[in-house]
C-alpha cells in the first residue's frame, strides 16, 4: 500500500474502528490467527456490508479488500474505498486486472482479504421478483412480500425450494415457511427430516475458486473467518471466529473443497456455542 493510503487507512480505522466496536459490539475470537508478517488472503462468510470491518479492527495489518467496482463508479464513497486500499472488481466478467492487483498485494508480502462466495448471501432483487411471482398469496402486496423476506440467506431458500423439488417437504410446507426459512429448516432437524450437517452446509453459497487460485499463485496461506449473529445496535449475538491458516496445496477443486469444509464446520461451532 502506497504510504498516503496507509496514512489514510490507519486513520479511518483510529477514528471508525471504536465506533463500530461500540455500536455492534462483535464478540472476535481467533484473532492470534492472523499472521504478524508475511503474506496471507484472509477469507470470510458475506452476510452484511460491514463483514469486513470485523477483521480489519482485529489486526494492526493493512488489509487490501477485493470490492464491487461500483463503490469506485459512485463519487461520493469511491474516494473513501480508494483511500482504503481496495482492490476494484468488475464481477460482469473475468478481471485480470483486479487479479493481477491482488497477485502484486501478495508477491508484495501484503494481506489481502475477499469472499469467496462472491456477493452479499441475501436476496437480490431479481430474485426476490422471481419468488414473488412463483410464489406469492393474492392479498400480498410486492411490498408487504419484500418486507417479510428481504432478510432470508439466498442459500437457504435455494435449499428450501430443493427440498419441494425433490418432493421431501410439500407446498403448503413450503408456502407456510417461506418467510422464517432459517427456524423451519432447524425444526426440520428436530423432525429428523434433514440432518444436522446439511443445515451448515447451506449457510454458505458455492465458493468461486478466486481465493485458493490466488493462493496457489502467490504461496500464500488462507486465513478463513465466519459471521454469525445479527448486525443490531449493541447486537448480543454478533460473534466472528478467525481460523488456523489453510494451506491450500492440493489441486484447486480439492483446495476450494476443503476451505469449504472448514469455513461451514466454523460456521457450526459458531451456531452451536451461541445456543443455537
Amino acid at each position: 500500500m502506497a504510504k498516503d493510503k496507509m496514512v489514510a487507512y490507519r486513520f479511518f480505522k483510529a477514528i471508525l474502528g471504536p465506533l463500530y466496536r461500540f455500536w455492534y459490539n462483535p464478540k472476535i475470537i481467533g484473532k492470534e490467527n492472523i499472521p504478524k508478517e508475511g503474506r496471507f488472503i484472509i477469507v470470510g462468510n458475506h452476510v452484511h456490508i460491514m463483514d469486513q470491518c470485523n477483521v480489519v479492527i482485529s489486526t494492526r495489518r493493512c488489509l487490501h479488500y477485493m470490492a464491487k467496482k461500483e463503490y469506485f463508479d459512485n463519487k461520493k464513497v469511491a474516494w473513501f474505498f480508494k483511500s482504503a486500499g481496495c482492490i476494484p472488481v468488475d464481477r460482469s466478467k473475468k478481471d485480470d486486472d483486479a487479479t493481477s492487483a491482488a497477485v502484486e498485494v501478495l508477491n508484495n508480502d501484503n494481506a489481502l482479504g475477499l469472499f469467496p462466495e462472491g456477493t452479499r448471501n441475501g436476496l437480490k432483487e431479481e430474485r426476490i421478483q422471481e419468488l414473488y411471482t412463483k410464489y406469492h398469496t393474492e392479498e400480498q402486496t410486492y411490498e408487504e412480500f419484500v418486507n417479510n423476506i428481504k432478510k432470508t440467506k439466498t442459500s437457504q431458500i435455494n435449499y428450501l425450494e430443493e427440498l419441494l423439488e425433490n418432493e421431501m417437504i410439500t407446498k403448503e410446507e413450503f408456502l407456510d415457511n417461506i418467510f422464517n426459512v432459517d427456524e423451519y429448516l432447524r425444526i426440520l432437524i428436530n423432525e429428523r427430516r434433514i440432518t444436522r450437517s446439511e443445515y451448515y452446509s447451506h449457510m454458505l453459497l458455492p465458493l468461486k475458486f478466486g481465493a485458493v487460485s490466488l493462493a496457489k499463485k502467490t504461496n500464500s496461506q488462507i486465513i478463513p473467518f465466519v459471521i454469525t449473529g445479527d448486525y443490531k445496535f449493541r447486537s448480543k449475538n454478533l460473534k466472528v471466529l478467525i481460523g488456523e491458516a489453510i494451506d491450500p496445496s492440493e489441486d484447486l477443486e480439492a483446495a476450494n473443497k476443503r476451505l469449504n469444509d472448514v469455513m461451514v464446520e466454523m460456521i457450526r461451532e459458531n451456531y452451536e456455542n451461541n445456543g443455537k
